[in-house]
């Protein structure tokens, strides 16, 4: 799959950026690039081979250790919403993109 220049302006409109001329060729060159790979990573035949819970697996067994579901951070919802163009009820409000 290969992005077309108009594509990136597609993207950078619905995601609210104004992107210089240079930016969006560097960003189509980008997206571009990521797509190849991932293109390449699915001719890789994996059929008959079963998914790794860690990447570590394919050569020892791993436990895996969940951590704590814990907030390590202080709640900073006000002061990261002063420059969000609107907010309401502490949630950001954003123009509907879906139709």
């Amino acid at each position: 799959m290969a992005l077309t220049p108009q594509d990136i302006a597609r993207i950078a409109h619905l995601a609210r950026l104004e992107l210089s001329s240079d930016e969006s060729e560097r960003m189509l060159t980008q997206l571009n690039g990521f797509f190849g790979i991932v293109d390449k990573m699915q001719a890789v035949d994996t059929s008959g081979i079963a998914p790794l819970p860690h990447p570590v697996a394919a050569i020892q067994e791993v436990q895996l250790r969940l951590a704590e579901d814990v907030a390590s951070e202080p709640n900073q919802r006000e002061a990261n919403q002063q420059s969000a163009p609107a907010v309401e009820r502490g949630l950001f409000l954003v123009p509907k993109v879906i139709e």
